[in-house]
């Protein structure tokens, strides 16, 4: 990739050659942790609602969406993996401000904390009511009162952070392993459950206007349900500092198999779990704005559903928590770091990491204690943001930075933006009468 300075060329003490060797080496035990943690960070509570809100439309909207999952996610995640490596060192927060100035940077800088924190801070509310429901309702204990719950979940998450971001991304690869084993388990339980009744819809016909419309709101569930940009920008400065010139393609490569794993999981739980349901079931899970695991608990009432659906939330939220905790922090700090900057002053990098788990921890403790509703905040906030940042920004600074003109007239170029302003203007549609 041109001018991009990578940092062996800044320290002759690293061997170029050596990079170059590793980066031709082809799969690596390195590449599949990092395989796994974006995998682990994508599939997370937002695939609990999508068969609900992708399903509900009938047989050919579900199935277009299963078509365009692939090329959707992994040319729009692509896209930010190559806007990071572009800069010349830093994580995302940098290297915007390093192509587009101070004033960009620090919009984007404060957007992007935005479009992650109140997200972290729904996996907290999730990951404790969760549990709770566990202890309550099938392990028949009494649980804890809710402010300590909700506490020695978090400290224990945050034990988990203070041992550092390669630990984080281990262990999310660690968690992917009974999580998709669980989710697997699942859809294979559902099987006997299959019946014609959402096949019905396919021969039935849909009028194209509603069809449109359909696919229309899907689209940014979709968005939100494979999002793991929070990570992304992590990343993309790993491989850099690992492969060098060779980082833009090993990315790629790891990001395309990610994608596929994400995919072929996540729509056959999804197919799986209409094709065990009717369309009205569909519609009455959405009318009760819970997730697809406690409709199937409660329409099946079986041993194996019960047990395997809080197992599967709690490895999901557990998993996107971790995820969202370095791209939240990351924001943050590039919030308190510019601030500073601004005014001619720093702060140590020690004193900056205490700061930001010490706000994460209070925040997050904060909110999972009082338990409020703020589902419809996100869906009105985070959508559009992580729509813009993941799908918008990156194409945009392809038409407009040097380093990234290469990746210029590409037909997924044109693919991505689509998606992306098909996502805001679903969001706009949420707020019309």
């Amino acid at each position: 990739m041109t001018d991009v300075r990578t940092p062996a060329a800044d320290n002759p003490a690293v061997d170029l050659t050596s990079n170059s060797e590793i980066a031709h080496k082809g799969w690596s035990k390195h590449d599949t942790t990092w395989m796994l943690g974006l995998y682990g960070t994508a599939i997370g509570a937002g695939t609990l609602f999508l068969p609900i809100n992708a399903g509900v439309g009938g047989f050919w909207p579900l199935l277009l969406l299963a078509v365009l999952a692939f090329p959707m996610t992994f040319f729009a995640h692509r896209g930010l993996t190559r806007f990071v490596l572009s800069g010349r060192s830093g994580d995302i927060t940098e290297v915007v401000e390093e192509h587009f100035g101070v004033g960009a940077g620090k919009l984007i800088t404060l957007l992007y904390f935005f479009a992650i924190f109140p997200i972290l801070l729904v996996y907290s509310v999730a990951l404790t009511n969760t549990l709770s429901s566990l202890m309550e309702h099938q392990l028949h204990m009494t649980p804890p009162p809710r402010a300590i719950l909700s506490l020695g979940l978090i400290l224990g998450l945050m034990a988990i952070v203070r041992c550092g971001q390669s630990v984080i991304v281990k262990c999310m690869s660690v968690l992917v392993y009974p999580f998709v084993a669980a989710l697997l388990l699942l859809g294979v339980s559902l099987i006997p459950n299959w019946n014609g009744a959402f096949f019905a819809t396919a021969s039935e016909g849909m009028p194209l206007p509603l069809f449109f419309q359909t696919l229309w709101l899907a689209i940014p569930v979709m968005v939100f349900s494979f999002n793991h940009s929070p990570i992304i920008s992590a990343f993309a400065v790993d491989q850099k500092q690992r492969y060098g010139e060779h980082a833009e393609r090993k990315s790629s490569g790891i990001l395309a198999i990610a994608h596929a794993m994400m995919v072929v999981t996540v729509m056959f739980f999804c197919f799986s779990c209409v094709l065990a349901l009717s369309p009205a079931d569909l519609a009455a899970a959405k009318a009760q704005n819970i997730s697809i695991l406690s409709y199937l608990a409660n329409h099946f009432q079986t041993p194996v559903i019960a047990y395997a659906a809080p197992l599967i939330a709690l490895v999901a939220i557990t998993k996107s928590f971790l995820g969202h905790y370095i791209g939240a922090s990351e924001g943050f700090q590039g919030l308190i770091v510019k601030s500073l900057r601004g005014r001619g002053r720093a702060m140590s990098a020690s004193w900056l990491n205490r700061l930001t788990a010490l706000f994460m921890i209070l925040s997050c403790w904060a909110v999972a204690t009082f338990n409020p509703s703020i589902l419809g905040m996100i869906e009105t906030l985070g959508g559009p943001i992580i729509a813009c940042l993941l799908f918008l920004m990156p194409m945009y600074a392809i038409r407009r930075v040097p380093a990234l003109r290469q990746y210029s007239n590409q037909a997924s170029n044109v693919f991505v933006v689509l998606i992306g302003l098909i996502a805001l203007s679903a969001i706009i549609y949420s707020f019309m009468p």
